[in-house]
């Protein structure tokens, strides 16, 4: 078993028992219809535990292309593995995707909502608004590399820091995740996203290609930024990853504000 493999694997069994949650919950005649948000979330948080426990001692299991770079910002992964991890990732989440659609095969048909199809692969905002739909997801990844890093360098009793992850996912689903349905994980949302476009899905409708971007860039981020600033508050260390990361956040905000300031102004008018 290579790292490369272990990372497909991985991050297979994170999107069919997460994207497997999504689809219990929404999809017509399903036994789990109407789950709700928090059973969502515990759903996440273990599916995210289960695929720790598979490859982490083969991988590392990072599972999210923003945690690879994040790690790597922060000076625990080297460089030269990101791109191999992160295809290995998208590979993964694509194939987890297709189970997922072939596990509910019946009931696609079924449901009439082409939203719901979707939701069931990819997030999408609950309020759209592009700049702070970016700035939940910068947040949300922030804290979730931040929070890997800090955990990791905690002594936890041998096998327990799986569950600790997982208690993580579900805690930033619950606190953070009812803006933009917390992909905090670029593979988690364009490979699914990529497998909805292509699956022969009866009344399935577009993929919403144009909020695409949120959830991969607003990851990417944040995973820096968490790396970043991890090597500022524990090693004292201010790299470029820290400053560029910064100065990409504070435009963000400022466009954010704005934006809803605009919306605000024009709803009164």
């Amino acid at each position: 078993m290579t790292p490369f493999l272990g990372e497909i694997i991985g991050t297979m069994v994170l999107i069919l028992l997460g994207c497997g949650v999504n689809a219990g919950g929404s999809l017509t005649k399903s036994y789990s219809q109407n789950q709700g948000w928090l059973m969502g979330t515990v759903g996440w948080g273990m599916s995210v535990m289960l695929a720790v426990y598979a490859v982490g001692s083969i991988s590392g299991a990072h599972l999210n292309p923003a945690v690879t770079l994040g790690l790597a910002a922060s000076g625990a992964f080297p460089w030269e593995d990101v791109g191999i991890y992160i295809l290995a990732q998208m590979i993964g989440a694509f194939l987890g995707a297709a189970l997922v659609w072939l596990h509910y095969l019946p009931h696609w048909g079924k449901t009439e909502d082409a939203g719901t199809k979707l939701g069931v692969f990819s997030t999408s905002p609950a309020v759209p608004s592009f700049w702070s739909n970016l700035l939940s997801e910068i947040i949300g990844t922030f804290v979730l590399v931040f929070a890997l890093l800090f955990i990791g360098a905690n002594q936890f009793t041998e096998g327990l820091n799986p569950f600790i992850v997982g208690l993580l996912i579900m805690t930033i689903g619950i606190t953070l995740g009812g803006t933009t349905g917390y992909a905090i994980n670029p593979a988690r949302d364009l490979a699914p996203r990529i497998a909805h476009f292509v699956l022969p899905i009866k009344g399935k409708g577009d993929s919403n290609w144009g909020y695409a971007p949120v959830p991969v860039i607003g990851p990417l981020i944040g995973g820096v930024l968490g790396g970043g600033v991890y090597n500022w508050w524990f090693k004292q260390e201010m790299g470029i990853w820290l400053w560029s990361s910064l100065g990409l956040v504070t435009v963000v905000i400022v466009l954010a504000v704005t934006q809803v300031f605009k919306e605000d102004v024009n709803t009164k008018v």
